[in-house]
This record gives C-alpha cells, structure tokens and sequence, in this order.
C-alpha cells in the first residue's frame, strides 16, 4: 500500500515537470516581426499608370510618408524582422518602399517597390538597380533610416 501511495505523488510531480519544460522550450522557439505598412495581395495590380491619387488611397490606404520634391510621391515603408530565439536579437529580414509617383496631374506616373538586395538598394518592380537622382536618394535614406545607419 505505501509502494502505491509514493508512485501516486510521483506522478502530478513529474507532469508539472514536463509542462515546465514545455513552456520553457517554448519560450525558446523564434518570431518574426512585421513593421510598418503591410501590402494587401494584389494591391499594386490594382494601380494602372494614369490612375488618380484618391483611387491609389482607396487601395493602398495612407502612405507612411510623402514626398513633394521633384513632383508627388507616396513611399509605404515596411521592414521585416527575426529572432531566432527568445531574448536574443532581432536581424532584419526583409525591408521594402514602395513608391508610387504621380505626374503634375497628380496621376500614377511609375509604381516602384525598393527593397534591398546585396547590400544594395532595388526596385522589385523592374528588376533594376536604380541609377542616382532625387528620388533614390529620398528611398535611400529612408531604408538606411529603418537600418539605424542615418543619412
């Protein structure tokens, strides 16, 4: 009788063991933060050169900031980050503007997605690097403002 008593408490003891260390090792399991502007799928197919800068609102909502040099520009900025395991740091994943430039009619003139790409700024859209300009410096400074590197 007392062999059965001893294993009865052994029991709840040894569970409360093993639910700890679920929660301990599930505190170690990695996350992904997303900043910033979340584009919705298929929103830029939605944005045909000529369209009006009420219908790129409608579809794509308030930009994060807007640029007034050189002509209109609207820039959603977004940044994605991982840690690996919990308490550690946080490595940018994935960092992305898509500017979306208007004509003096305020009309889609050009939809561009920057991003980086080997260290280098890219725009996703065409598949090329951008030669220098106004406008690629104001997404260069954004995207080495979200990486903490200033202007």
């Amino acid at each position: 009788m007392w062999g059965t008593f001893v294993s009865s408490r052994r029991r709840p003891v040894a569970a409360a063991y093993a639910v700890l260390l679920a929660l301990v090792l599930a505190g170690c399991t990695g996350e992904t933060f997303q900043r910033g502007y979340v584009l919705p799928e298929g929103a830029l197919e939605q944005i045909p050169l000529g369209a009006s800068q009420e219908q790129v609102l409608l579809v794509l909502g308030t930009p994060s900031t807007v640029a007034t040099v050189s002509g209109e520009a609207f820039y959603y900025i977004s940044q994605k980050a991982d840690r690996p395991i919990a308490f550690m740091r946080t490595n940018v994943s994935d960092q992305r503007v898509i500017a979306v430039y208007f004509n003096q009619n305020r009309r889609v003139r050009r939809v561009a997605e920057y991003g980086l790409k080997d260290g280098r700024v890219f725009d996703f859209v065409s598949q090329t690097t951008p030669t220098a300009g106004n406008d690629i410096s104001v997404v260069t400074t954004i995207i080495n403002n979200l990486q903490g590197k200033g202007s």
